[in-house]
């Protein structure tokens, strides 16, 4: 088997498909070799979706994240949006970020610390020349749990709790009325007793607005609580995806099945060899062969499909709806 580009296909679900990569691949310069951040992936979003992409740091989710936004050009492949290829003209570009929104992980650091709340969420309806500002202002901050809105209005970013910076910085996207949600590890700084209350907010939202999510982490705790599908990415590639109850009740891939471990309640820990290798040089085979737990313990010699691990590169996964993952031992013991 050589390595294939999965055909581009709309997710066979219900929803109707608003934020899609297809093949996508972003490669930088790197000591005078190519990192290959992103490596042919195949992903979409639903309308009224939350999509989990869950990784560790340096697999290249946040890379996948800022091309979806088209902050980054892909070297190859195409991003969809409400069935339309991405176009990167200024005009293009500043009505598409009307309609895909980021989330940052630090609010601190994504708030001008000169500029109250009102102007905070203000800067997006300015930059887009939309009326009533003061009216979105207030229902951007009154959806996203500031109420009244009025007593926000004029407090300063150092005046607030960090689950309330969290909070505006969700007003700013909500202020442009957009589709989808890019939301980079938006819980990572937050108290522990914060956390449930910011992703309830998203769910809310999901539910009250129809607002679709990408949700870019590296816990599988949070993806359980507020995906309906997961994307697990290993060194610029999706290795599993699927319903958020299947993949992670029953994992297929050896990648995810250790990043599972890790939670307090799994009942077999995992301990993961080494870092993710150098994206100028990814492996051949599967690109997880090197600190593989199934390929070390001998299982997938019993199954006889080691060489193919260590040598046959793996077909790229379609954005497909059902479970799957792209792993020979996974396909050899179904």
């Amino acid at each position: 088997m050589t390595e294939t580009e999965a055909p581009a296909e709309t997710v066979a679900t219900d929803r109707r498909t608003l934020l899609e990569a297809r093949d996508l691949r972003v490669e930088f310069a790197s000591r005078g070799r190519r990192a290959r951040a992103v490596d042919g992936v195949n992903l979409a979003v639903g309308e009224g979706e939350i999509v989990a992409l869950v990784g560790e740091s340096g697999c290249g989710k946040t890379t996948l994240a800022r091309t979806l936004l088209g902050l980054e050009r892909p070297t190859a492949g195409t991003v969809h949006f409400d069935g339309e290829p991405l176009k990167y003209g200024s005009k293009a570009l500043k009505n598409y970020r009307k309609q895909v929104q980021l989330v940052l992980q630090d609010p601190t650091g994504s708030l001008n610390p000169r500029h109250t709340v009102y102007e905070a969420v203000a800067e997006g309806p300015r930059i887009h020349g939309l009326p009533d500002e003061e009216e979105i202002v207030n229902s951007a901050l009154s959806r996203a749990g500031l109420r009244p809105p009025e007593r926000f209005l004029l407090r300063y970013p150092h005046e607030l709790s960090g689950g309330q910076r969290q909070r505006v910085v969700i007003a700013g996207a909500l202020a442009l009325n957009p589709k989808v949600l890019i939301a980079d590890e938006p819980v990572a700084s937050l108290d522990a007793s914060v956390r449930g209350e910011i992703l309830a907010l998203m769910l809310k939202l999901r539910d009250e607005l129809g607002l679709s999510a990408l949700v870019v982490t590296h816990d599988l705790g949070l993806a359980w609580n507020i995906a309906d599908r997961v994307a697990v990415m290993y060194l610029g590639r999706i290795v599993e995806s699927g319903p958020v109850e299947q993949v992670l009740t029953a994992p297929r891939h050896p990648y995810t099945q250790a990043l599972l471990s890790v939670l307090p309640e799994s009942p077999e820990r995992v301990v993961l060899t080494g870092e993710p290798p150098d994206p100028t040089r990814i492996p051949g085979g599967c690109r997880f062969h090197a600190r593989c737990q199934v390929l070390a313990s001998g299982k997938a010699a019993e199954a006889g499909v080691d060489a193919r691990c260590r040598g046959e590169l793996l077909d790229i996964l379609p954005a497909s709806a059902g479970a799957q993952a792209a792993c020979y031992y996974a396909d050899a013991t179904g």
